[in-house]
C-alpha cells in the first residue's frame, strides 16, 4: 500500500534528491521554464511552490529558509521581489507542468515546467 507517501524518490539517496530538486529550482527562477523528465517535472513544481509560498511571505524567517534551499542571494532577493509580486493575487498553483513528448534515446515521457502568468 501507498498510504502517506507523498514524494517520489527518483531512484536517489535523499541528498541526491535534494541536490536534484534544488538545481532544478534555481534553473527554473533563472529562466522562468525548464525542461526535464515527467517525474522529475512533477517533484520539481511540488518544491518550487512551497518556495514561492514562502517568498510571499516575505519575512526574515521565510528569507532564510529559502536561503538554505537556494544558495544564491541575488536569485533569493529576485524571489522575494519580482516573483512575489507577480504571484501576491495567486492562492496557489504557481506553475505548470506540461508534457513535451518523448525523449529519443530512451523513450521517458519530457515535460516543460514554467511559472504561471
Amino acid at each position: 500500500m501507498r498510504h502517506r507517501k507523498n514524494y517520489r524518490k527518483l531512484n536517489r539517496s535523499s541528498s541526491q534528491r535534494r541536490a536534484l530538486l534544488r538545481a532544478e529550482a534555481i534553473a527554473l527562477f533563472k529562466h522562468d521554464q525548464i525542461r526535464t523528465t515527467l517525474p522529475k517535472a512533477k517533484e520539481v513544481s511540488r518544491f518550487a511552490d512551497r518556495l514561492v509560498t514562502l517568498a510571499k511571505r516575505g519575512d526574515l524567517a521565510a528569507r532564510r529558509r529559502v536561503l538554505a534551499d537556494i544558495n544564491d542571494p541575488d536569485l533569493v532577493g529576485h524571489m522575494f521581489d519580482d516573483v512575489a509580486r507577480r504571484f501576491a493575487d495567486r492562492e496557489g498553483g504557481y506553475t505548470r507542468v506540461i508534457r513535451a513528448g518523448i525523449q529519443r534515446g530512451d523513450g521517458t515521457q519530457m515535460a516543460i515546467v514554467e511559472l504561471t502568468e
